[in-house]
C-alpha cells in the first residue's frame, strides 16, 4: 500500500505531497507580475486551493517558510496581506528570509507544511 500521495507532479517536483496526516507544499509563487501585495494574495489563494485538495486548510498550518526577493522593501507589504489571511488562533511557526527567486518578476515564494 502506497502511503504517499503526490499531487500535480511535474518534471522535477510535485506541488504537494501528502503522507499520513502531514501535507507538504512546494514553493508557491505568483503566475503574473505585480506588487508584493498582489503576488502575496495570489500565492495564498493558490495555497488555499492545494490545502483543500489535500484535505486540510490554513487553520491546520504547522510551518511556513516565506522567501522574499527584497526583504527590506517587501516585508511590511507581505505581512499586511499575511495578517489578513492567517487565522489568529492558528498561527504556524514561520521563517522569512531574502532569496534570489527563480525569475526576476517574482517577489515572494511560500512553502507550507500542514496537518490534515
Amino acid at each position: 500500500m502506497n502511503d504517499i500521495v503526490r499531487i500535480d507532479p511535474g518534471k522535477r517536483f510535485c506541488q504537494a505531497v501528502v503522507r499520513g496526516d502531514t501535507v507538504h507544499l512546494a514553493g508557491i509563487a505568483a503566475n503574473v507580475p505585480g506588487g508584493i501585495e498582489a503576488q502575496t494574495r495570489e500565492v495564498l489563494k493558490k495555497i488555499d486551493g492545494y490545502l483543500k485538495q489535500c484535505g486540510t486548510d490554513k487553520s491546520r498550518l504547522l510551518f511556513v517558510q516565506i522567501w522574499l526577493r527584497d526583504i527590506a522593501r517587501d516585508y511590511a507589504g507581505m505581512n499586511a496581506v499575511w495578517s489578513e489571511w492567517v487565522p489568529k488562533d492558528a498561527m504556524p511557526a514561520r521563517a522569512t528570509c531574502q532569496a534570489a527567486l527563480a525569475a526576476p518578476e517574482l517577489l515572494v515564494e511560500i512553502i507550507v507544511t500542514a496537518a490534515r
